[in-house]
């Protein structure tokens, strides 16, 4: 029996939550997940970690002219986001104006609509950011 898409999505774990590693060795975060710590080698030892979804703001743009699929998003903040945790990643920044967001503001990771395949398609979720309460 042939799984559906949905069912497929729900059992990537990595699109639900932000997931990582940490080496053990010199306890340095990873995203996304690496299966050697670049700085340890094969000396380091890597375990899964689940981030926090809480951050700030280092950089981050207004898109206008989109990929194909994203067109009825525009205009939207990109941002890349540097968790608590140490890590960077790239994220959208949802419910918010780009006059909103400076650079420094705190976030925290929401599940949200990432892209509909047509109106009657998939739809798939993730995580993206909005502005934290104690920005």
């Amino acid at each position: 029996m042939k799984e559906s898409i949905p069912l497929t999505w729900r059992r990537i774990p990595e699109r639900y939550r932000i997931l990582g590693t940490k080496c053990e060795t010199c306890g340095t975060n990873y995203f996304p997940k690496r299966l050697v710590c670049p700085k340890c080698r094969r000396k380091g030892k890597l375990s899964e970690v689940r981030f926090s979804g809480k951050g700030s703001v280092y950089s981050f743009t207004e898109i206008s002219a989109p990929p194909e699929g994203f067109e009825d998003q525009v205009p939207y903040v990109l941002a890349i986001i540097e968790l608590d945790e140490g890590v960077r990643l790239t994220s959208q920044i949802v419910d918010s104006h780009k006059d909103d967001v400076k650079i420094g503001s705190r976030v925290e990771q929401v599940f949200r609509v990432i892209q509909r395949d047509d109106p009657e398609g998939v739809v798939h979720y993730g995580f993206k950011f909005r502005l934290s309460e104690s920005s």
